[in-house]
């Protein structure tokens, strides 16, 4: 038996600081994370062509979430020799090991656009209630 094989046991389910479902929120606890990710699986680029594919990320948090990425080995920094000298990332192997779940994900949330503008509603809603 596999480490991603749960086998239901009696009593409450305990989700283990070390087991893997646990584990992957570290990586994508940033709202940011996934789509630099997501983007970069499209092609090496450099920091302002991520920051046009994505609209509302501030160059600070572009920053920050490229050097994470980069400390966990997930992205690569290319410093080209160019003319002025320009920085490219780009997935490295472990980084791709996310992408294929990363692109189920998108195309779920796509083909189930309706759920996720029914979940804001709702969101939205409840908020103003309890604001009332």
């Amino acid at each position: 038996m596999s480490d991603l094989t749960y086998v239901p046991v009696a009593g409450p389910l305990i989700v283990e600081e070390t087991c893997p479902p646990r584990r992957i929120h570290t990586l994508l606890s940033t709202k940011w994370t996934s789509m630099v990710l997501y983007c970069l699986s499209f092609g090496a680029s450099r920091s302002s062509q991520l920051q046009r594919s994505m609209p509302g990320i501030s160059q600070k948090m572009l920053t920050q979430t490229l050097r994470e990425l980069e400390r966990d080995g997930a992205v690569a920094r290319t410093v080209l020799q160019d003319m002025p000298p320009r920085v490219e990332y780009a997935l490295t192997p472990l980084g791709w090991r996310f992408v294929e779940p990363l692109r189920a994900l998108y195309s779920w949330a796509d083909e189930n656009a309706d759920a996720l503008d029914e979940l804001m509603h709702n969101r939205e809603r409840m908020g103003a209630a309890q604001a009332m």
